[in-house]
Order: structure tokens, then C-alpha cells, then sequence
């Protein structure tokens, strides 16, 4: 059901020729019919940042979002004046359409890099996604398909509060991923009544501990954009702590499932650092040991290879992560294949048969313990990302 699980929202997914596939669902619009219209939002890091981030940026400023169109296909990025151009002729064309203004309309868009997009189509689609809104099932379903670009599947998340409030999302995303945020673009509702500073909070820390501890393939996109809306139309005021903790397992379940699919990935590797000084040190180690294309090319040979997770983890600087390698211990799947930075049982007793892999690594100096998610790569990612077009 994804964002309009929620209620006082709308959405719609149509098809508006964008897309280089025929036929392919490639704009989407989600409308937040209020009464509240708050919003928060993250964005990429990369400098080489995309004409509707800058857009979308200076929208959720202060801390106010009416609508979100989003469109795959095409990137927008990379496109100088123009493109910038583009976004804003897009909200303004959505603000008409739904009588706001349009510095309260976000904009994002997904797809190839250096690129204007048809604008023609773009407008053309928003007045087919405006004619579309809805608020059932499958409008959000719909909204769900258009945002794909290699995405194989869907992926959305909805979670119900104790007292009656709801949350829903969606998100795309499948390669060029990385832990600073992932090639995606997120929509995530909720009617709870809550303030702006409230979702900035909630969205920062679940970000924190979900999209940022993703890695696909080490890439970092120039779109990446996460919006937090909220409408108020349930009338209800959560619990902070519980509305926190179900934004965070929102967005945790949503990059699970982004791991899940990576581009041609045929495992799900979770890598966790126990014992480090600190949590800093634990997600040093553990980014290190994701970002390894050779550890990931063994799991997808179904080898677990730990002298490329040691190998890894010997990369990060003593200050950043005190330990002694004589002390490190490696589990692949409960099986100790490193014991003491020295071998353990023969890795031929690790059964590599199931989807999800679990690396554990034991650096036995602290309590501290952080856990990032990567995935294989396998042929079929060099044989997508060759042939993208979008």
C-alpha cells in the first residue's frame, strides 16, 4: 500500500514516455491533502549533486512539503542552468495544479546522468498523474512501480502505531549504492501529528542507522533523496520515542530491501563488528570490510574467503579503530573460520547455500558494535551496468 497507507495522502503512477521502456510507469505524484503539510528531508553528499536536489533542498527548508513528483528515466543531473530550469518548471507546473505554491512542491528524478529530460512528456505526465490521484492501494502500488529504474521489484513498508497512527513509504534503489545514502529516492507518510522538527529528528537518526549502512557497490549517486511527510489527518499525537523507533524501522526495512535487490546480487551480506572502543570504530571497520569487491566476488563464488575480510580490516587506521589483529576473531555463517587473526575451522564447514550471509568480526577490544549490509557481485551486474539506459 506504501504512501497512502496513511491518511490525507494521494498518489499516482503513470505513464508518461519518459522512460527509454515502452510502456514502463515513470512519473509519479504524491499529494499531501493535509491538514498538517510537514515535512523533513535528507539528500546525497555528492558535490556533483542533480537540478531537483538543489530544488528540493531549498523546499524543506522550512520544514513545509505539499507534494513530491517524481519521475525515473532520467536523472537530471549533470545538466547545468537548464536542468535546474527544468525542476522548477515542473513544480511550478504541479503547484498549478493543485492551487500551492511551488517552492512547496519537491521534485525528484532518477535515471541516466547527463541528460536533460523531456519536459514536454514530464508536464504532460503530471497532468495524467494529477488526473490519477487517488488514495487506495493501488494508486500507492502504482506510485511504487514509476520510481523504478533497474529495480527488479517494488519495494515498499507499512507499520501501524500502538495508538492508531500509520506510516507507509516507498522506495527505488538496486545499484549505485553506498553508505552515504543509496541510488534511491524515498517517499515515506505518516498522519501522526507531529512537527517539523520532530520528522527532521526521526529521519536523521533512522537514515543514520539504515540508508547510510547500505553498500551495493561503493557508488555514490547524485539524486539520493529521502522525504518525510506528514499529514495530521488521523488526529493523533504519538509517543516520540515509539514514532521515532517506527520511522527508524521503516527505513531500516526499506534498505533492507534495497540490499535485497542489488543489481544482479545473488547474496545479502550482513557485516557486523562486535567488541570495537567505540561505535565509529565498529562502522569503520565494518564500511571497510563492505567496500571490498574482492570479498564480494568470493561470496558470490559461495567462498568464504576471511583472508579478504582481514585483509580489509587491516586498512583502517590505528586511530580510528585501536585493536590487535592477534585478537580477531571471524565468523561466516557460525562457523569461526578466523580465530586470534589466525585460521580457525576450514572454511569448507561454512554453508554458503543460503541467501543472507552473516560475517561477524570480533575485534575483542570494547563493547561497541555497528552493522553495515552489502551484497555479492556477480556477472550479471557488470553485464547490467554495461548495457544502462534508463
Amino acid at each position: 500500500m506504501s504512501v497512502t497507507f496513511a491518511q490525507g495522502f494521494t498518489a499516482a503512477g503513470v505513464v508518461a514516455g519518459i522512460s527509454s521502456v515502452e510502456g514502463k510507469k515513470d512519473l509519479a505524484l504524491v499529494v499531501n491533502d493535509g491538514p498538517l503539510k510537514a515535512a523533513a528531508g535528507v539528500f546525497t553528499t555528492n558535490r556533483f549533486c542533480a537540478a531537483p536536489v538543489q530544488w528540493s533542498r531549498q523546499v524543506v527548508k522550512d520544514g513545509r512539503v505539499d507534494a513530491v513528483i517524481l519521475n525515473s528515466g532520467g536523472a537530471n543531473a549533470c545538466t547545468g542552468v537548464e536542468g535546474y530550469e527544468q525542476s522548477s518548471k515542473t513544480a511550478h507546473k504541479v503547484g498549478e495544479l493543485l492551487g500551492c505554491d511551488a517552492d512547496d512542491v519537491a521534485v525528484c528524478s532518477t535515471g541516466l546522468i547527463g541528460e536533460l529530460l523531456p519536459l514536454s512528456k514530464v508536464l504532460a505526465g503530471a497532468e495524467a498523474a494529477y488526473a490519477a490521484l487517488d488514495d487506495t492501494v493501488q494508486a500507492g502500488e502504482d506510485a511504487s512501480h514509476a520510481i523504478m529504474t533497474t529495480d527488479t521489484k517494488p519495494k515498499t513498508v507499512t507499520r501501524l502505531g500502538s495508538n492508531g497512527f500509520r506510516i507507509g513509504g516507498m522506495v527505488k534503489g538496486s545499484g549505485m549504492i553506498a553508505p552515504q545514502l543509496a541510488t534511491m529516492l524515498c517517499v515515506i507518510t505518516t498522519d501522526a501529528v507531529v512537527t517539523p522538527e520532530q520528522l527532521r529528528s526521526a529521519l536523521d537518526a533512522a537514515a543514520d542507522t539504515s540508508f547510510n549502512r547500505i553498500d551495493v557497490d561503493g557508488c555514490m549517486s547524485t539524486n539520493d533523496t529521502v522525504l518525510l511527510l506528514a499529514s495530521g489527518a488521523s488526529g493523533i499525537t504519538p509517543d516520540a520515542d515509539e514514532f521515532d523507533a517506527i520511522v527508524a524501522d521503516c527505513c531500516s526495512a526499506l534498505a533492507r530491501q534495497i540490499i535485497g535487490d542489488g543489481e544482479g546480487a545473488s547474496h545479502d551480506i550482513k557485516i557486523t563488528v562486535d567488541g570495537a572502543t567505540d561505535e565509529d570504530a565498529a562502522l569503520a571497520c565494518a564500511r571497510a570490510v563492505a567496500a571490498s569487491n574482492l570479498l564480494k566476488c568470493a561470496i558470490s563464488g559461495n567462498d568464504p574467503n576471511w583472508g579478504r575480510i582481514v585483509s580489509s580490516l587491516g586498512t583502517v587506521p590505528v586511530d580510528v579503530a585501536p585493536y590487535d589483529p592477534d585478537q580477531v576473531t571471524v565468523d561466516v555463517n557460525g562457523v569461526r573460520v578466523c580465530d586470534g587473526g589466525k585460521p580457525g575451522c576450514d572454511r569448507s564447514e561454512v554453508d554458503m547455500t543460503p541467501r543472507e550471509v552473516d560475517i561477524v568480526i570480533g575485534l575483542n577490544v570494547g563493547g561497541a558494535h555497528a552493522t553495515v549490509w552489502t551484497d555479492d557481485l556477480t556477472h550479471e551486474y557488470v553485464h547490467i551496468n554495461a548495457d544502462y539506459e534508463s
